[in-house]
């Protein structure tokens, strides 16, 4: 395995993390609560800990700024275009598998 310096897997793992965004953008059909049920975790998720990383550098970022960050969009337009209204199927499967910090 190659050996990374740290600036290499930082910017690494940046553009990584900007190619998820570009996948999860291109991908609105795949519903939060999919992910959610599959994977633990979802687009607001990865908002969440977007917003904690600046938070941690001490950057105050609103909940409403890092959903844009993620979404491409302000959240309340992506939930218009593009939200679903959940399966009975998919609030049971959530309900049996949902993380408690959610």
């Amino acid at each position: 395995m190659a050996e990374l310096s740290e600036a290499q897997q930082r910017e690494f793992e940046a553009a990584a993390f900007r190619r998820l965004l570009e996948h999860l953008r291109e991908r609105s059909d795949v519903q939060n609560i999919d992910m959610m049920n599959l994977a633990g975790f979802c687009r607001n998720c990865l908002s969440n800990w977007y917003r904690d990383a600046a938070a941690g550098a001490g950057v105050e970022l609103s909940k409403e700024a890092s959903r844009e960050i993620v979404y491409g969009m302000p959240y309340a337009e992506w939930q218009a275009k593009y939200q679903r209204d959940a399966s009975d199927a998919q609030k049971t499967a959530f309900e049996a598998s949902r993380p408690k910090d959610h």
